[in-house]
């Protein structure tokens, strides 16, 4: 796979280097001299130009690009950058770094992004995870599917604890993605009991993440005791 990066400053440096280990081409384009360090990532190819100009993009061949990483620190940048990758390139999959938070209702389709990643809600995110129990936390929104990656504890007096996954009735259209316990990432069998603490990893569409607490945590979210 062949991956664009706008931005080649420590956050998009960190991206190449990671997909490089996974077998990627990657491509790091930057306009200032200063961010042009190819000994910091020799295995990537090196581009100086501006990421928002048409012919930059031509030169940097975003056409032959199967996604084209947006992770400047300027958020105009990074959305111009995906409306020309997106729709002067036909590039299949374009993903937007969101800096300042004000700012992510911009990071839509319209604007050419399939997928934005805000730092600071993914900070806030995790540190939501780790301190509850029984609410649902949103970690990941998926634009094309119109669902979230949520997780949840699952506290001690859910009415499912000691059932097994299989049995549990899940709303239409919400999947259990997998379970973490104990520090283990365990494939959710449907003959395996849930257990008290378990964390929960599921896709669920938007509308329906108040019903699915209020099923797995009734006593914290008033739902139905009966499961």
């Amino acid at each position: 796979m062949r991956v664009a990066i706008a931005g080649a400053g420590a956050v998009g440096r960190s991206i190449a280097r990671e997909l490089i280990g996974n077998g990627h081409e990657v491509l790091l384009i930057d306009k200032d001299p200063a961010s042009i360090k190819p000994d910091r990532v020799p295995d990537a190819e090196w581009l100086l130009a501006d990421s928002c100009e048409l012919s930059s993009l031509e030169e940097a061949r975003l056409e032959d690009c199967d996604v084209v990483i947006a992770a400047t620190g300027d958020d105009k940048a990074n959305l111009v950058t995906s409306l020309l990758a997106k729709t002067e390139f036909g590039v299949p999959r374009t993903v937007g770094r969101v800096n300042h938070p004000n700012n992510e209702w911009l990071f839509t389709e319209a604007w050419g992004v399939d997928v934005n990643v805000s730092t600071p809600r993914i900070m806030s995110a995790l540190v939501e995870e780790a301190v509850t129990v029984g609410d649902l936390v949103r970690l990941f929104t998926f634009r094309k599917g119109n669902a979230n990656l949520v997780e949840m504890t699952l506290p001690a007096d859910s009415p499912y604890v000691g059932k097994p996954s299989g049995l549990i009735p899940f709303p239409e259209n919400c999947s259990l993605v997998t379970i973490l316990r104990d520090g283990q990432v365990y494939t959710p069998d449907p003959d395996q009991p849930v257990e008290s603490g378990d964390e929960l990893l599921l896709v669920v569409p938007a509308e329906i993440e108040e019903e699915l607490e209020k099923m797995l945590a009734p006593t914290e979210h008033g739902g139905d005791r009966e499961g």
